[in-house]
């Protein structure tokens, strides 16, 4: 019977870390590094020039969609759809839609952080050309994301399908950069213990949410949920990151920027749009931090190996190790291994092999007796790194 406490005295010293990853970082809500939490109005790509280079954490944008409209849209009933004909989506051709899009992306390259992120939605309009263009950039695609809308625009002319999603490209400056902030466990966890999938369920934003002038119409058409943002940043920015959003429009990236911890820096040509953004940017109430806080990662936590558990007293050469059901047994081996009769290898392997399967965890798989009971010899690694902490 094995103690979890045995050798723990010892192991500070004779535990043997085999890799360390960089943990999470910590909250910068102290200190930020230009003057950030401010709409710029004004062209997108002259603002853009004016930043410093390498200061940005994420890039969100959402520009103009280019949508080609040749008049009207209108319902059934010959009522005219509120679509979005407004002149800053309005381009002389696809060239000049196509230029106009490399100048930004590559402003935006030239201040996000070699670490940093961009996402772009679109529809099927531009994101196509969009991302033929940021990938001749040298951005690195790491996913696409479509956004389900639980409440699509019908087709009115019933040519087409109904148009129900859009698409959202998220980027990293180059395939070498790895250090991209992105929370899987903690979105795991959110998910009922499943991986978020690249395919998301919101509604288009309804009610209260919309903006509205004093004629009650809607303020901008193609305001975005602020769900879909809170899942942007909560996923890829930490607490401090610094969001810029160029094509800021009424604030969605800044009212959720500032609710989640973050600091933004929004652009906004429209001066009517810039001032919607403002007025709701300040009633925008910051969630208790806590509520956010991101939990340390798997991944940062230090490597340990099984010999360190052996070296440490936690385990013995010959003892037993079993699986939950008690169905496999394998003895521990003074270097580090196990036997599974003639079989000898990692905990990893011996545990594949006996249950006829490519891979297993064996620090969840194999199980030992100890005086608070059966314990998976994960307990044991964990005690490890808490002895270690305590340095």
């Amino acid at each position: 019977m094995v103690s979890l406490r045995t050798g723990v005295a010892g192991a500070r010293a004779r535990v043997r870390v085999a890799r360390s990853v960089r943990p999470s970082p910590a909250p910068r809500m102290g200190g930020i590094p230009f003057e950030a939490d401010r709409i710029l109005e004004g062209d997108c790509v002259a603002e853009l020039s004016r930043l410093p280079a390498k200061s940005v954490d994420l890039v969100f944008a959402d520009p103009p969609y280019n949508l080609q409209l040749e008049g009207a849209l209108s319902r059934p009933d010959q009522s005219v759809v509120d679509a979005v004909d407004d002149d800053w989506d309005k381009f002389a051709s696809f060239a000049e839609y196509d230029a106009f899009t490399r100048a930004w992306l590559t402003e935006c390259r030239r201040i996000l952080k070699p670490d940093g992120t961009l996402w772009v939605i679109g529809s099927y309009h531009n994101i196509f050309r969009v991302g033929t263009i940021l990938q001749d950039l040298g951005f690195w695609i790491l996913n696409d994301i479509v956004w389900r809308k639980a409440n699509p625009m019908p087709n009115f002319r019933g040519r087409r399908f109904t148009n129900a999603h859009e698409t959202m490209i998220w980027a990293s400056l180059s395939p070498k950069a790895k250090s991209y902030t992105f929370h899987y466990e903690a979105l795991k966890a959110g998910n009922d213990d499943l991986q978020v999938r690249s395919d998301w369920y919101f509604p288009i934003c309804t009610g209260h949410e919309r903006l509205k002038d004093e004629e009650g119409r809607k303020t901008h058409p193609t305001q975005k949920p602020e769900s879909l943002l809170a899942r942007v940043l909560m996923s890829s920015t930490n607490p401090g990151d610094v969001v810029l959003d160029p094509f800021f429009g009424t604030g969605t990236t800044g009212a959720v920027a500032k609710k989640l911890g973050r600091h933004f820096i929004g652009i906004e040509r429209d001066p009517i749009y810039a001032k919607a953004a403002r007025k709701r940017i300040a009633a925008v109430t910051p969630v208790d931090p806590a509520s956010f806080a991101e939990p340390p990662a798997k991944r940062s936590e230090p490597r340990i190996p099984f010999q360190a558990v052996i070296e440490a007293g936690l385990l013995q050469p010959g003892d037993t190790l079993f699986d939950e059901k008690r169905r496999h047994k394998a003895m521990v081996r003074a270097d580090g291994t196990l036997a599974l009769g003639q079989l000898v290898g990692s905990i990893h392997k011996i545990g594949a092999l006996a249950q006829g399967l490519p891979a297993c965890n064996g620090w969840t798989f194999w199980h030992c007796e100890t005086k608070d009971g059966v314990k998976p010899i994960d307990c044991f690694r964990q005690t490890l790194r808490e002895s270690m902490a305590a340095v």
